[in-house]
């Protein structure tokens, strides 16, 4: 398996933007099981700050298992494990005394199938902001237009904050749901097969999307669309059987693949 330390990573981010010098996310020799299945082993990967890193692999492979490693969401399954190191901005994210909670305030996550709060527009983007303290509508008012410009559907809800977000399409759902995980200001947005229950169209939209947002956060993505990785992300890790068989620049990885077994799958092979 190969591996990838920090100095590999700043000698390409240095190669392309002289900003982007340290990893945002790093892993060190993490392992993780659920109970006595062993999910990951041995991860050592290095996500730069500000860039768009896809997670692919075969189902059952690990990389959801992985993002939501990043935001301790396996934490809430019984008997998960994670040894080694995760770390968000050199800080060991499983460090005795991190509260998952306050965590989950700077890595948001955005799910597969959008998940807006049976409630208004206006309150699913205001619910955040208000759990940390926020009040005022005046306040409010400007993160919600803010998140809603942000997240392309202001334009098309700004008439409509007070009707349920329950009513809108799918791919506007989705764009919604990245707009309410943006109203706490997270420094890391984690997304997982966010396109995947879209049409194309959707899909366009919130591509799009990603690719504006990246200026402003960090942003990994689980994707099974090799064609949604080659066009969203920057850099691509390949996960197997709970390894992390390959991670380069996306146009390295599907330009010039270092391991046969990266090959085999993104060429339809496998998987």
């Amino acid at each position: 398996m190969l591996q990838y330390s920090t100095a590999m990573v700043q000698t390409v981010l240095s190669e392309t933007d002289e900003r982007f010098e340290l990893p945002k996310i790093r892993a060190e020799k993490v392992d993780f099981h659920y109970g006595s299945f062993h999910a990951l082993k041995d991860v050592n990967i290095a996500m730069p700050s500000h860039r768009v890193t896809a997670l692919i692999g075969p189902s059952g492979c690990g990389k959801s298992t992985f993002l939501r490693c990043i935001n301790r969401m396996n934490d809430l399954i019984d008997g998960s494990k994670l040894t080694g190191k995760l770390l968000v901005d050199g800080s060991d994210i499983y460090a005795p005394g991190v509260d998952p909670v306050a965590l989950r305030k700077h890595i948001g996550m955005v799910f597969q199938k959008p998940n807006p709060f049976p409630m208004s527009i206006y309150d699913n983007i205001a619910y955040g902001p208000r759990i940390h303290g926020i009040r005022k509508k005046a306040e409010l008012d400007i993160i919600v237009e803010r998140c809603l410009s942000k997240s392309f559907l202001w334009n098309e809800v700004k008439d409509k904050l007070s009707q349920s977000a329950l009513a809108l399409s799918g791919g506007q759902q989705q764009r919604l749901c990245i707009a309410r995980t943006m109203a706490v200001d997270p420094q890391v947005i984690l997304m997982d097969e966010p396109c995947s229950a879209l049409d194309p169209v959707a899909t366009m939209r919130i591509e799009d999307l990603i690719a504006e947002l990246k200026t402003q956060f960090t942003i990994v993505i689980v994707t099974h669309n090799m064609q949604q990785a080659q066009r969203a992300a920057d850099y691509t890790a390949f996960f197997m059987l709970g390894e992390l068989v390959e991670f380069n620049t996306t146009r390295e990885m599907f330009l010039n693949p270092q391991e046969k077994r990266t090959m085999d799958y993104i060429s339809g092979r496998f998987g």
